[in-house]
């Protein structure tokens, strides 16, 4: 467990190139629900191939990197409803919130935007809400 610390700070860091390497080179804001609302929605459909090489980027490193430090087991439940449930209410706060953990907390708060900050504060109070709520109160998770 000592190396999970290491981990944490190595993923922030790919998180926090890979914003300001789309910011550098597209001049846009790297958000993820953004980038997958623009493919849904079709108001990304000038873009969609780099937006669809971003998010394959997004999925794909972390399967290719899995085998390579020997990540086999998860935190997440194992209780297929609550995935599915969490998947839709993490979609739905996305889009009253207009962003994404990746948009406005990597990105807003490194550009000292107030909405960034705003917003993350938030969605961090309403995670730990969350815990709180389904897995000591429930016992659902």
């Amino acid at each position: 467990m000592p190396i999970d610390w290491i981990l944490g700070l190595c993923g922030g860091l790919m998180i926090g190139l890979g914003g300001a390497v789309f910011l550098l080179a597209n001049g846009r804001i790297m958000g993820a629900s953004g980038l997958i609302g623009g493919l849904v929605d079709g108001t990304g459909r000038g873009n969609t191939a780099e937006r669809v090489v971003f998010l394959l980027g997004v999925f794909l490193l972390p399967v290719l990197l899995t085998p390579v430090f020997r990540i086999d087991t998860t935190h997440a439940s194992q209780n297929v409803i609550v995935l599915i449930a969490a998947g839709l209410l993490v979609g739905v706060g996305t889009r009253l919130a207009n962003g994404c953990t990746s948009g406005h907390g990597v990105c807003g708060m490194s550009r000292l935007s107030l909405r960034g900050f705003v917003a993350t504060i938030f969605y961090i109070m309403a995670g730990g809400l969350t815990v709180v709520l389904f897995r000591h109160i429930l016992g659902v998770i």
